[in-house]
């Protein structure tokens, strides 16, 4: 199930770049659903635990991945901690979604991430993406405009 605390939270990890630095194993880059995660959304290929092929930057080590896919692997191999997910595009909504499938996974958002937002022409959101950004439209009316809302 996904957990999803909006606004400052001060027990989450907020430079989500920083702590992967410090914490990543080259072994979470070659264990499903990492190189998928990384093909899908960085549209790079996993060569070992440290290289990356990527098509625009040629090899990277894992530190030159995009913030989202940094955020997905920490959820993914750290699920204890809460991590800042707003270092995701839309594009990493669709991960967390499916991360979710599988265990409880709890993340700090500062903004809407819009998992409604067709990837591809012809795909439609499920229930799950629209309850996300509703349960946040609740919130933010909650938040800013408490004479209209219910409790929730």
């Amino acid at each position: 199930m996904l957990h999803v605390f909006y606004g400052d939270l001060p027990t989450a990890i907020y430079n989500t770049a920083v702590y992967f630095k410090n914490v990543y194993e080259d072994a979470w880059l070659t264990t499903p659903p990492v190189p998928q995660i990384i093909e899908d959304i960085d549209k790079s290929t996993v060569i070992s635990g440290g290289v990356i092929d990527s098509p625009v930057l040629g090899k990277i080590s894992p530190l030159g991945l995009s913030g989202g896919v940094k955020t997905l692997i920490l959820i993914q191999n750290v699920p204890e901690k809460t991590f800042n997910a707003s270092t995701c595009g839309d594009n990493c909504a669709p991960w967390l979604l499916r991360l979710a499938e599988k265990k409880d996974v709890t993340v700090n958002l500062r903004h809407l991430i819009r998992p409604d937002r067709p990837q591809h022409e012809g795909t439609r959101p499920d229930c799950r993406t629209l309850c996300l950004k509703e349960a946040h439209d609740e919130r933010f009316a909650a938040r800013h405009h408490p004479e209209q809302t219910h409790p929730l």
